[in-house]
């Protein structure tokens, strides 16, 4: 998808059912769920999945992770908890692996896909980790995932803002550009204007970091930014 084409997307990162709420509250479109943010994300467990499940009728989009990096630590593993993880409801993911030439490691991500036929899924951060992002995008594009999660630069939004402008600016058939990794408010006008749906949060939206729970107030806040009402 490119230009300005669609409505506005906000995904907040939910850690359990209470950050879920909280952020359906506040106006969130879409959680990304994980755990462990001390290692920037990894695989929930299945009970906390199914209990964020109950608890929201917004979409989750459920990490697969199983390591700090983007190497997998045990491939065959992440495979039987993607099964285990449909069996009980998930219906969307998030994934990326690369290898350890920073390419994106097809192989890996391709033997997690094959559990997920038919979901919905985005292409995390890994991206800019990659050895050469142009070549990622297009390598995770054919994969087949329908959103790429990037801050434009491993050291954020702050650092990645001119390539992430860039990026935008280029045709992306169909694949959200998500942004997200230390967004801050003062980042949203420029981006929206280059024609940015698609903005990821989690500590943003926290009062206190990750040791304190997603804040209503900031989520329906950033929403205004992003979404701002339509006149009467």
């Amino acid at each position: 998808m490119s230009g300005t084409a669609g409505a506005p997307l906000l995904e907040v990162i939910a850690l359990d059912a209470a950050d879920a709420v909280a952020a359906q509250e506040g106006g969130a479109d879409r959680l990304e769920l994980v755990a462990e943010m001390a290692s920037d994300g990894l695989t929930p467990t299945t009970g906390t999945v199914r209990e964020v499940l109950s608890s929201t009728d917004l979409p989750v989009r459920v990490m697969l992770r199983d390591a700090a990096g983007f190497l997998p630590a045990d491939l065959d593993g992440l495979r039987r908890t993607a099964a285990e993880l449909r069996d009980a409801g998930a219906e969307e993911f998030v994934l990326g692996f690369l290898d350890g030439g920073g390419a994106v490691d097809v192989a890996a991500c391709a033997a997690v896909l094959a559990e997920l036929a038919g979901c919905r899924w985005t292409f995390h951060r890994a991206l800019d980790h990659a050895s050469d992002p142009d070549a990622a995008w297009t390598a995770a594009v054919d994969l087949g995932c329908d959103a790429v999660l990037t801050a434009g630069s491993p050291r954020g939004v702050e650092a990645g803002i001119d390539a992430l402008l860039d990026r935008a600016a280029r045709p992306r058939n169909g694949v959200e550009l998500l942004v997200g990794g230390g967004l801050r408010t003062e980042h949203v006008a420029p981006l929206r204007l280059a024609g940015v749906r698609g903005f990821h949060v989690g500590g943003m939206v926290r009062v206190g970091g990750w040791d304190t729970p997603v804040d209503v107030a900031k989520v329906a806040s950033l929403r205004a930014m992003i979404k701002p009402a339509v006149p009467a």
